[in-house]
């Protein structure tokens, strides 16, 4: 329900939604038609389309819109980004004029609107910072354990370039396990990352299918990420000088 500022003859005038006349069971067309609000007889003066005047997390709900003296505390000033200042003078002073001893307090609507979605504006920056953090942990441990491996066949490389293995074989021998282990972490992650996200989306009354796709590109992601991590010491590996890995045999 909104009440809205304007003459006397607005007092029986009512300004419907769609879902409130759908609510209401009003058959097309409306508009003139005789209505009853909290006792006051009145007729439908027009009807406006639905919009959102609250978050996503709600459905819109029926709303109707009349003249009221009841909201004499409050004024809607209508302007544009680029005149607001000069509004917000002309405000001020009327306001010093008739109403002196209290102090002016106002907003705008597009700060309003801010407001009702700065919850989840807080939850996508931390699952970008956290999800930042978890590749970034990931790298490390996953370089640090290629290290590892490379250096436990170092005499396995050494020995596989002496009888004519090249850089690619190499490779592909220490890079083959890891890939392994990343396409059956994503085979455990992507199920519970898709039941994660349709369980936040529940909390919207609109909102939009989790597309395959999305998934499909995350593999990939993973795939160079992890590839461009262990790239660098597997070709490291692979051109050492074998004389240095063998000497002690």
């Amino acid at each position: 329900m909104l009440r809205s500022r304007g003459g006397p003859a607005d007092s029986t005038n009512y300004i419907l939604n769609e879902t409130a006349v759908k609510e209401a069971g009003i058959s097309e067309p409306a508009v003139g038609k005789r209505f009853t609000f909290h006792g006051r007889q009145g007729v439908i003066a027009g009807i406006a389309k639905d919009f959102h005047y609250e978050d996503m997390h709600q459905q819109i709900r029926p709303i109707i819109i009349y003249y009221s003296t009841d909201w004499r505390w409050k004024i809607f000033v209508k302007t544009t980004g680029k005149d607001a200042p000069r509004a917000l003078a002309a405000v001020r002073r009327v306001w010093a004029r008739y109403n002196p001893d209290y102090d002016l307090l106002y907003t705008f609507l597009d700060t309003e609107l801010d407001e009702l979605y700065k919850t989840d504006t807080h939850v996508g920056v931390l699952f970008n910072c956290f999800a930042v953090l978890a590749i970034c942990i990931s790298c490390l441990g996953l370089f640090g354990l290629v290290t590892f491996t490379a250096e436990s066949k170092m005499k396995e490389i050494g020995v596989r370039k002496v009888l004519g293995a090249g850089v690619a074989q190499i490779v592909s021998l220490l890079a083959r396990d890891f890939l392994g282990l990343i396409v059956v972490a994503a085979a455990v992650a992507i199920p519970v990352a898709w039941y994660g996200l349709n369980w936040f989306l529940q909390g919207y009354a609109y909102r939009t299918a989790v597309s395959w796709w999305v998934f499909g590109v995350a593999g990939v992601m993973t795939l160079v990420i992890a590839l461009a991590t262990v790239s660098f010491k597997c070709v490291q590996a692979a051109l050492a000088n074998p004389v240095k890995s063998l000497r002690a045999e």
